[in-house]
């Protein structure tokens, strides 16, 4: 019966902590939409709503100035990016997180990860 306790808890605890997470990532992309680059992450949410092509997605990326773009947002940016991925390859029966191996051709979002963290904020 305790370990009953002890384990109903931990998942109280865990659903919890994820709320606040979720939470904590919607602020930061409200901030994102409302801050000075404004604009590249409107033009990002609307290409991630409509997320259909990865060529498309790395030619958008790879035509922004992201060196213009604050840390913060980046990984704002990058956050929704993996959330966008992840959604479209499930929904493509694929496993949600794939990396290539040591060796192997980047994966989509490993691309997109190192042009963004390629890119020193101003």
């Amino acid at each position: 019966m305790r370990r009953r306790r002890t384990q109903d808890q931990e998942l109280a605890d865990n659903a919890r902590l994820l709320r606040g997470w979720r939470h904590w990532h919607a602020e930061q992309l409200q901030e994102a939409l409302a801050g000075i680059h404004a604009d590249v992450m409107r033009r990002l949410m609307a290409q991630l709503e409509n997320l259909r092509s990865a060529r498309e997605l790395v030619g958008f990326i790879s035509a922004q100035d992201w060196s213009a773009v604050d840390n913060d947002t980046r990984a704002t940016a990058l956050h929704e990016i993996d959330a966008a991925i992840t959604t479209l390859r499930q929904g493509n029966g694929l496993a949600p997180i794939d990396d290539a191996l040591p060796g192997d051709r980047d994966t989509v979002f490993q691309v997109i990860k190192r042009i963004l963290n390629s890119a020193e904020a101003g």
